[in-house]
């Protein structure tokens, strides 16, 4: 009974210290190796839509094109703004001449009041109607800016440069505000989705220098700009060698220079280059502060056999260092 307990004990044994040794041997082997990622390009894209309701009278640019800053490439049928600018306007004239007609009526109650020929209630009541015609003013003014603004937002424009991803809409359809007209996927920033496992989260941090390989044969710079702070599992996009339950963190490496040939989606390999060390905070190393006992201790003559010591160490004790040894091997 006694030997079976011992064989299984021994079975036992061998068993962790294999698990052990393999864990070990895995440490190892990634401190080793070069940090190896796997991700995919993140490229931002934008939807272009027009701020005001209307009928669309000419879309300029197809999908592929490629859109500068500045460029218009969509418009709205330009008639019902103007119409409603000429009619703003003309209320504006129409408001500015009715104050014209109060504040000469105004000034000559101003006058009469000063004789007493008028009574103070009807001087009051010019006044109040000089002022209403005045924030009449003001606001027919507003409302020739509004529809200027209406007929400037008529026109679409790409705020950035890209590359159109998708028309959605053609000449002659009537869009409401807000309705995507234009989808445009920029050409920067660029950045990687990559992820990290956690074995190896402690060999990346911001600022850290990488290489960017495409399947296609394309190299490319970077450095990671994100590490997110929350564990997730692996995204089913992702091919890592590990197994996909496994937890990974999330980082977002910024493309240094990226061209046309980094595409949205396109799965990358991500690797650490070999000298860089950017980055990192360097680690400072405190002095030892000097034993009071050793300093105030006297001094005096050490034997032979006790001078020499093994230094250690701060904190160690001191080792003494073996007698030499004679030409005939006695110690």
């Amino acid at each position: 009974m006694k030997a079976k307990v011992i064989i299984v004990l021994l079975i036992l044994g061998l068993v962790v210290g294999v698990l052990r040794w393999r864990d070990h041997r895995a440490a190892s082997e990634r401190g080793g190796r070069p940090l190896v990622l796997y991700g995919n390009v993140d490229i931002r894209e934008l939807t272009l839509s027009f701020r005001v309701p209307g009928r669309l009278s000419g879309m300029v640019l197809e999908e592929g094109d490629r859109v500068e800053t500045g460029t218009i490439i969509a418009e709205l049928d330009q008639k019902p703004f103007e119409d409603e600018l000429a009619v703003r306007k003309a209320q504006l004239r129409e408001a500015q001449a009715a104050l014209i007609n109060a504040e000469k009526k105004f000034e000559r109650l101003s006058s009469l009041l000063k004789n007493k020929s008028v009574s103070q209630s009807d001087y009051d009541d010019t006044l109040a109607l000089r002022d209403e015609v005045m924030a009449k003013v003001d606001t027919a003014q507003a409302l020739v800016e509004q529809a200027q603004t209406n007929l400037l937002d008529s026109k679409l424009s790409s705020p950035s440069v890209g590359t159109v991803l998708t028309r959605v809409l053609e000449p002659g359809a009537v869009v409401a505000a807000g309705q995507a007209v234009y989808a445009i996927s920029l050409d920067s920033p660029v950045w990687v989705r990559a992820y990290v496992e956690e074995p190896d989260l402690g060999r990346v941090h911001a600022g850290l220098k990488v290489k960017i390989k495409t399947d296609s044969g394309g190299d490319y710079l970077g450095q990671i700009g994100f590490i997110s702070p929350k564990a997730e599992f692996t995204p089913k996009t992702v091919e890592t060698p590990g197994l996909r339950t496994s937890l990974v963190y999330r980082l977002r490496v910024a493309v240094e220079n990226p061209d046309l040939g980094l595409r949205q989606g396109m799965p990358v390999t991500v690797e650490e280059l070999a000298n860089a060390t950017a980055g990192r905070p360097a680690k400072t190393v405190a002095s030892p502060a000097p034993n009071p006992a050793v300093s105030s201790a006297p001094s005096s003559s050490p034997s032979p056999a006790s001078s020499q010591t093994v230094s250690t160490s701060p904190g160690a004790a001191d080792v003494p260092a073996p007698a030499p040894v004679t030409g005939d091997g006695a110690i």
